[in-house]
């Protein structure tokens, strides 16, 4: 079960999302601290650690693109390659 991408008001898209375990994420672009940018999974009322993966995207505008190709079927995969996040 999936939804439609939708802006917030600081115009990031976020997705949502269920796996296939049926839990449900949120899944938004952000940037590690070493300048890369990351999908990440952010539970929706479920315990679990916001998880992260590395997207290719040299660019802000770039990896939202990017990130916008695997929505919503490709989540799962990106899911299978995340890791924790550190705090």
């Amino acid at each position: 079960m999936d939804s439609r991408a939708r802006k917030s008001n600081t115009d990031r898209t976020m997705f949502r999302f269920t796996d296939r375990d049926g839990n449900v994420w949120d899944v938004v672009l952000g940037r590690g601290s070493w300048g890369a940018h990351v999908a990440l999974f952010v539970p929706v009322g479920h315990a679990a650690p916001v998880r992260q993966t590395l997207l290719q995207a040299d660019s802000w505008d770039l990896a939202q693109d990017e990130l916008e190709t695997y929505a919503p079927d490709g989540f799962g995969e990106l899911l299978e390659q995340s890791t924790i996040k550190d705090e």
